[in-house]
């Protein structure tokens, strides 16, 4: 139950993104989120005495925050100001497959030749599909979204591996508490650079970002995949890209080809084949 509350948390951030773009520039968007995330996660480490993580694990969760806290929402930001939600889901979709390469690199682990194959054909398959959206052309908008599934899944890599030795929601706690004085003085800055225009849409995903997406959403995934098991809860996250399309129909009223749900589920399959090739 917890892991599917993550999940349905996270396929939320690109709606609320759209919206909270409504009233905020690309650059406070993110920095100001960061920040109320930061103090939030920073208040509950220190109502519950969380201990300092260890000297050696700083470094680590520097990695975490640079892929988690900042540049995976900088990078489908800037993206989402041109592109829609929809197809934003889709590439992102990939980042299951990004994650287990980055994590087959990390520790030296050698998938079979399956796992390359599906994880190969995913890759194109959402290839084809940002080059046909976009008329037989990788757009800026798809640049961002390709370097957001490499910076995010280095980020999740390094977090998994320090969840083997601190609670998870003790990892991204102290990864945005980390980061929360360079997204303080972010935003003194980009709050003067892009003025803040505050309307209902912008507040509401603001706020989900910021307690829903972050902290919320991740506390809920972690838990969940200690209830029941690292494999069981990746399952439950297949469905969310396709959420997320859902989602962009029903609050946003975006347009969806049959393209976008065609090539989600290739993708679905595709990571259901790696998962099954590496467990």
């Amino acid at each position: 139950m917890q892991a599917a509350l993550g999940v349905t948390a996270f396929s939320l951030t690109f709606p609320a993104t759209a919206w909270a773009l409504d009233g905020f520039g690309p650059w406070s968007l993110v920095a100001v989120r960061s920040v109320l995330a930061g103090l939030l996660a920073g208040a509950c480490l220190l109502a519950l005495r969380v201990r300092l993580p260890e000297r050696r694990h700083w470094g680590g969760l520097a990695v975490v925050g640079a892929g988690v806290v900042v540049g995976f929402p900088l990078l489908t930001t800037l993206a989402l100001q041109t592109s829609t939600t929809a197809h934003a889901a889709v590439v992102v979709g990939l980042l299951p497959l990004t994650t287990a390469l980055f994590s087959a690199l990390r520790t030296g682990a050698r998938p079979p030749r399956t796992f390359w194959v599906a994880a190969l054909a995913g890759a194109a398959a959402v290839i084809a599909f940002t080059v046909r959206q976009s008329g037989g052309a990788v757009t800026t908008a798809d640049l961002y979204l390709f370097g957001a599934l490499l910076i995010c899944a280095a980020g999740y890599t390094e977090g998994g591996r320090l969840s083997r030795v601190m609670p998870g929601w003790h990892v991204i706690g102290w990864a945005l508490v980390l980061c929360l004085p360079l997204a303080a003085v972010a935003t003194w800055i980009a709050v003067g650079l892009e003025p803040v225009h505050l309307t209902a849409r912008s507040v509401a995903g603001m706020a989900w970002l910021a307690v829903g997406s972050q902290w919320f959403g991740l506390i809920a995934w972690y838990r969940g995949m200690a209830a029941i098991g690292i494999p069981k809860a990746s399952q439950l996250q297949l469905a969310q890209p396709l959420l997320t399309l859902v989602w962009s129909v029903l609050l946003l009223g975006e347009a969806m080809t049959w393209a976008a749900p065609l090539t989600a589920v290739a993708v679905l399959v595709c990571i259901a084949v790696t998962q099954r090739a590496r467990g």
